[in-house]
């Protein structure tokens, strides 16, 4: 096994290091000062200038683009947003509509971006595939939950259950009792889109400094180790790490996502396990494990996650032999074949989730903030939704952006916890997914000890779910 690089497969195709950006010196005016040069501040960065060329927009950056969880990330740019359901329910029947629509075209609207600025990123729609696949319980939930999709509106060219035999059609995945068919969902090379972005962004006019770490923001200020930014608006546009950052640390938590990559697999070993269009995968656990094949045709895998005491960030990312072997391991039992597959990067990010489990778009006019976060894992694509929202509530367009209901004033968020709650809670419900996972996937376990983990388990989701409102 090969020594891991510093953040990423993604980061590390790039080829050498790219050459820093120099660090913001001295003072500057702008109009809008974006903290935070991923997904949200860039799009955010984009959508501006393209809407009003003639503003000075500035961005900072603690290290370089894409040295977050945008260079991070396993890929998939999904027309949907976390805690989506639970969100539409406040809705009307033909608001609801026009919102999934809106969520929907989120890849579409990447793709039309990195076509009109020729950002070559390896942008693939080829759907999602979400698969029960190692043991019975999995097909029921995810029937269920096929169902519950269907109710609240969706249609069979939106999601679509494929039995066992069409799934084998896209994926050739072991035991597998069936799937569901998500269209609306493209992959991506996450560090090829962020750098490209910020090229872009360049061109267009947009100053950004790097290795420019925000020290103190205040009203119109954001200073750093070399120099200050004064602006009419300010964009804090950091997600997880805005555990550091008043008033943003108190609605969302930090928590850890780690991944593994194989290394390029011969077209043999791909014929015995498909996605040849682009798809990616995920397995139906409740501990979440996902994938994709890339373009250079390595498997890449994230299972299992963390969260560190207080909600604290980690910091050191290469992963430990057991880290990579649990991963590496949960890859083998879905694709047997792949067991003499050579694992060469490892590597993890920090993500954002939210109190509501949902993702949140901010404007406080105010004190001049605006912000997105708490996109659960899913923030690729709700980073250019967020991107495009932000810009508009800058501008102060009334555009159907604005009108959603993910676009909340500042004091609806809902705080965390204090600890030990969180990490108490947590571990509890880790640690109920993981017995279920353990009991479900052997088959001599019996049928009573099946359904208790099973309305254990249950229980334990529903510690994380707030109450659905009424329309």
């Amino acid at each position: 096994m090969t020594a891991f690089p510093p953040v990423s497969l993604w980061m590390d195709q790039l080829g050498a290091p790219p050459p820093a950006r120099a660090p913001l010196s001295g003072e500057r005016e702008v109009d809008v000062a974006i903290i935070g040069a991923g997904y949200t501040g860039l799009w955010t960065a984009y959508y501006l200038k393209r809407q009003a060329p003639q503003l000075r927009v500035a961005v900072v950056e603690a290290q370089i683009a894409g040295f977050g969880a945008s260079g991070r990330n396993g890929g998939w740019l999904i027309g949907e947003l976390a805690g989506e359901d639970r969100l539409l329910a406040r809705l009307e029947a033909q608001q609801r509509k026009e919102s999934r629509v809106l969520l929907q075209d989120i890849p579409d609207e990447v793709g039309r971006v990195v076509a009109r600025e020729a950002i070559a990123c390896d942008f693939r729609k080829g759907g999602g595939l979400y698969c029960a696949a190692r043991y019975p319980e999995q097909q029921t939930r995810l029937r269920r939950q096929l169902d519950d999709w269907h109710r609240a509106g969706h249609g069979t060219s939106d999601y679509a259950w494929l039995d066992p035999a069409e799934l084998a059609q896209q994926l050739h995945i072991a035991g597998a009792y069936g799937a569901v068919h998500f269209a609306h969902l493209a992959t991506i090379h996450p560090a090829r889109l962020v750098r490209g972005l910020a090229t872009c962004l360049e061109r267009l006019g947009v100053d950004l400094y790097e290795h420019s770490p925000a020290l103190e923001l205040t009203p119109a200020c954001v200073r750093t180790p070399a120099g200050m930014l004064r602006a009419d608006w300010i964009v804090p546009a950091i997600e997880a790490h805005a555990i550091g950052l008043p008033p943003l640390a108190r609605c969302q938590l930090a928590v850890q996502s780690l991944m593994i990559a194989t290394e390029p697999l011969p077209p043999g070993l791909w014929r015995q396990i498909g996605l040849e269009q682009g798809q990616a995968f995920s397995e139906s656990s409740r501990l979440v494990s996902y994938g994709q094949r890339t373009a250079d045709n390595r498997m890449v895998f994230g299972a299992r996650g963390g969260y560190r005491y207080g909600g604290r960030l980690r910091q050191d990312f290469v992963l430990t032999p057991d880290e990579v072997e649990q991963r590496r391991r949960l890859l083998v039992d879905l694709f047997p074949p792949l067991a003499g597959a050579r694992i060469t990067h490892a590597w993890g990010g920090n993500l954002g989730v939210a109190r509501e489990f949902h993702p949140h778009m901010v404007c406080d006019p105010e004190r001049r903030l605006a912000w997105a976060g708490g996109y659960g894992g899913e923030g690729v694509g709700a980073s250019n939704l967020a991107g495009r929202t932000l810009a508009d509530l800058i501008l102060g367009r009334d555009s159907r952006l604005v009108r959603q209901p993910w676009v909340v004033p500042a004091d609806a968020l809902r705080n965390w916890e204090p600890e030990p709650l969180r990490w108490l809670a947590y571990h509890a419900i880790s640690r109920s997914f993981a017995v279920e996972d353990f009991l479900l996937s052997r088959p001599a376990t019996p049928p009573w000890l099946r359904r208790l983990s099973q309305h254990w388990a249950d229980a334990m989701e529903r510690l994380m779910e707030p109450p659905v409102p009424a329309p």
